[in-house]
Order: structure tokens, then C-alpha cells, then sequence
């Protein structure tokens, strides 16, 4: 008789990806089926995240109210980036706990689950040639890996601390994961990394030269691959081949995230993310300029120590030129293992919070020019999520949240959408055509 997992994920795209292997693993060699009852659950596994401070508070108050749901005989595991960072610590904290998994040891989710209060969170483990069961959340589209860990220094970041040291997955790998997810249904490739556009960086057993440029030809070269996405790209390495096999190449979409962090110059530089501000626009003009419709999306960081007026009005400026179409945008958060938590001059949250509005308010003004002008226009949208009120939502070439009237028999089908209505974030049409 099957077991059951239940599994909550915190945190980015490769978070996500994580818990697709741990599922993977778990249920084609472990006997689990999943659940969505905690209750009914053999299993329970947080896979988390420590970027912000927010998610570790909330690790903890998800594994005692997990403590308290769960039936009698059930294992709680927790996994990834707090994981990683914290290790023993959290057994000491809740002793409920029978495992602890780190980030750079996922494909030990097999050992760990019979082993009571293990814990593996070794950073220079080395994954990248290890064959994952499969196991995708969407029918349509398929996180695929192409690296793990960070070599950048970012002296807010606490990543490179959770995932170890930057490998390249091989090439060879990836194409054989990307013609597995075609053959099983997948429209859409999403490319994951830390830095993706550093891919080749390091190899652990590989010994050819290739790029990531080289990889997206690679992975667009392959039948059936309809889209491709990739996240995150770092501004440094946006070199004017990338850019133009970025523009030129048509199974690539035309939406590229650009973490900013700040607009200005000295705060790049105490930041360590080895760009200026003056870099930053001189790539985003030239996205624009070769792709009128293409789609920028950035991180911002407000109240990074040492940030002035000055610097917090360069960041403005930035928003005001690129007019990026979505905003991730948070108050400066110190983390543990990184160099800027010492740093003086901390920005006070008073300070920090009347920033931030301001950015947002900012944002949403250019929000509303934008939507404006997107009524009557026409999108090629992949449909794959089912919403309320007998809705189907998918997402353009270039990004936008596309809804309309329809039901299951769109999931997985390319549909040409006349918008009729434009918000901030998300637009509605009607389907005027479906690619069968």
C-alpha cells in the first residue's frame, strides 16, 4: 500500500523545481503518492526559502502547526535554503522534526527519510550529473535546471551560502531532459540558474566550451519545443551575442528579467553585483530598441545600507527610463552570512517603508500607461490554468496574464486573443483563433 507526501514549497522557481525532483524521487522509488490533505499525510516536507527573513519566520510556524495536524506515525522533513543554513538547528528548535535536507542535496531524498534526524546539507556536494526521476507540476510547460549554485558575491545575498559554489550542468543532460519533457506533453521550457547567462562557467565533467547563448540554440534546436523562458540572467553578463540571439531567435520569449537591486552606482558597487547604473540602461535601451513589444521585469532593494536620497532618486530615475513592466521591489532584509547585515549605516524601516511606497506608487503610474495602450491588440497566448467563474489563464510571448472565457479544452493550446480589457497586471480578451 502507497504512502502519502505532502509537500509545501517556499521561494523561487528552482525551489519549485527542487520539490519536482523530491516528488520524483519519492514516488518512483519510495512508493509515495501525493496528497493535498496534510492530515492524510505519511509525509510532510517544507522545501524553504532564506532569501528574506520572512520565510524563515514562517518555516517554523508552518512545522508546528504541521506537528499539530498530522496523524500520530508521520514524518516531518524540512528542505532547501533555510535547511541548508540552519541544519542541526532546527531539530534543536523543534525536535519534531525527523530530517533536515539541504539545497545542494536533494537527490538524498531517498537516504534521509529512513535515516531519523539526519542531516545532510553539504555544500560542495556535487549534483550536476545526477538523473532525476521525473515528475513536472504542469502538463504544458517543464522547469529544466542548468546550474547550480552561485559564485557571485553579492554582499546582501545569502545564496551562495545555501547552494554552494556555481556547476554547469552538461549539455548533453539538459537536452535529454528537454526531449523527455517534449515527448511528455511540454510546450514551454523554462531554463533555471542562479545566473543562467553564466552558464559554462564550470563544468565538474564536461571539458567543452559552451555558453549560454550556445545552450539556447542547443534547446530551441530540439522538436517540439515550442517556447523558451529562462530565469534569472545577471545584467553583467548580458553581452551583445546573448542580447542578439535573445532578439533574433524566435522560439525565445520576448520577456527578460533584469534584477536592477538599485539604480545607483555606489549602492551597485557596496552591493558587489559588478555593474553601473549607466551598464544597466545601456542594455535595457538596446532590448528595447531591438524588440519594440519585449517585456522587462526587475528586483529592487530599497534601504540598502548606506543608501541617500540621492541613490534612492537614481533607482527612480532607472524606473522612470526602462518603464519595466513588472517590479519585484522589497525593503532591505539583513541575512545571516552576509556582509552587508555589519554594514553601518543602516537605513531605518521608517525611512526604508516611505521609499518603497514611493517606488510603488511610481510603478503603478507607469502601470497605467502601459495597460492603456494594450486594448485591441492581439497575443498568441498558451493557455494553462483554469480559473473561477469559467476562465482559462495563460501568458503572452512577452509575458502578460491573459485570461478569457473558456474551459478545460483550451488548457495546452495556443489561442490567438483579441484584449478587450487592460489592467496592472494581467489582461482579458476574447479568443479569436486556436492553433490546433
Amino acid at each position: 500500500m502507497s504512502k502519502k507526501l505532502y509537500i509545501e514549497t517556499l521561494g523561487c522557481a528552482m525551489n519549485v523545481r527542487d520539490s519536482e525532483h523530491i516528488i520524483g524521487e519519492l514516488t518512483t522509488k519510495e512508493n509515495f503518492t501525493l496528497t493535498d490533505d496534510i492530515k492524510d499525510a505519511d509525509l510532510i516536507i517544507i522545501n524553504t526559502c532564506s532569501v528574506r527573513e520572512k520565510p524563515v519566520h514562517k518555516l517554523f510556524s508552518e512545522i508546528g502547526h504541521f506537528n499539530k495536524v498530522k496523524k500520530k506515525d508521520a514524518k516531518i522533513g524540512v528542505c532547501g535554503c533555510t535547511a541548508s543554513h540552519l541544519g542541526e538547528e532546527i531539530i534543536k528548535k523543534a525536535p519534531y522534526v525527523s530530517f533536515v535536507l539541504g539545497a545542494r542535496n536533494v537527490s538524498k531524498i531517498g537516504e534521509v527519510i529512513h535515516k531519523e534526524k539526519s542531516v545532510e546539507i553539504d555544500l560542495n556536494y556535487d549534483e550536476s550529473t545526477y538523473a532525476f526521476s521525473d515528475f513536472r507540476s504542469s502538463l504544458y510547460k517543464a522547469y529544466v535546471n542548468i546550474s547550480i549554485g552561485c559564485d557571485k558575491k553579492c554582499t546582501f545575498c545569502i545564496v551562495p551560502k545555501t547552494r554552494g559554489e556555481e556547476i554547469s550542468i552538461p549539455p548533453d543532460l539538459i537536452i535529454k531532459e528537454v526531449k523527455r519533457a517534449v515527448e511528455n506533453g511540454a510546450k514551454e521550457i523554462i531554463l533555471l540558474g542562479q545566473n543562467v547567462n553564466n552558464y559554462g562557467r564550470r563544468f565538474s565533467s564536461f571539458d567543452k566550451k559552451i555558453n549560454f547563448t550556445q545552450l539556447l540554440r542547443m534547446v530551441s534546436e530540439v522538436d517540439g519545443v515550442e517556447r523558451i523562458r529562462f530565469t534569472s540572467p545577471h545584467p553583467l553578463h548580458m553581452d551583445d551575442e546573448f542580447l542578439e540571439e535573445f532578439a533574433k531567435n524566435p522560439k525565445i520569449c520576448k520577456s527578460m528579467h533584469m534584477p536592477l537591486q538599485s539604480g545607483s552606482s555606489k549602492v551597485l558597487k557596496d552591493m558587489k553585483r559588478g555593474y553601473t547604473k549607466e551598464w544597466f540602461l545601456d542594455r535595457a535601451f538596446k532590448l528595447r530598441e531591438m524588440i519594440p513589444d519585449v517585456h522587462i521585469s526587475t528586483d529592487i532593494i530599497v534601504g540598502f545600507p548606506g543608501e541617500s536620497e540621492k541613490d534612492f532618486e537614481d533607482t527612480l530615475d532607472v524606473v522612470k527610463k526602462v518603464k519595466f513592466e513588472q517590479i519585484f521591489s522589497f525593503k532591505y532584509s539583513p541575512r545571516p552570512l552576509t556582509p552587508a547585515k555589519d554594514f553601518k549605516n543602516q537605513v531605518s524601516n521608517e525611512v526604508a517603508s516611505e521609499r518603497l511606497t514611493r517606488l510603488q506608487n511610481l510603478h503603478f503610474e507607469i502601470l497605467d500607461e502601459i495597460s492603456k495602450k494594450e486594448k485591441g491588440r492581439v497575443y498568441k497566448v498558451l493557455f494553462d490554468e483554469l480559473k473561477l467563474g469559467g476562465l482559462v489563464s495563460g501568458r503572452s510571448d512577452n509575458n502578460w496574464i491573459v485570461k478569457t472565457k473558456g474551459s478545460e479544452e483550451l488548457l495546452g493550446k495556443f489561442a490567438d486573443v483579441k484584449i478587450t480589457k487592460s489592467g496592472r497586471l494581467s489582461l482579458e480578451g476574447e479568443v479569436i483563433k486556436v492553433y490546433e
